[in-house]
């Protein structure tokens, strides 16, 4: 796993983290970040890139995009108090 500052936004790669996981990582670095500060997660295609993003809204965050990057997917999620 491997998070770094890209800019003014948090980056996390979590590719080859299998469910839950990944959804565990998410949710900890999110515990981390001030409210209204943004977290990009690169997640493998398929069930992480589904079942991520839903567990995160379910949290109360919000999704601000969701693109495919060869065969990932990058997220880019808002932190909510």
């Amino acid at each position: 796993m491997d998070s770094q500052m890209v800019g003014d936004e948090e980056f996390l790669d979590l590719r080859g983290v299998m469910c839950p996981f990944n959804f565990v990582k998410v949710k900890l670095k999110l515990d981390d970040l001030d409210e209204g500060k943004i977290l990009a997660v690169l997640l493998d295609a398929g069930p992480p890139a589904l079942n991520v993003p839903k567990s995160v809204e379910n949290e109360g965050h919000t999704i601000l995009s969701q693109e495919a990057v060869d065969a990932f997917h990058l997220i880019r999620i808002k932190k909510e108090e």
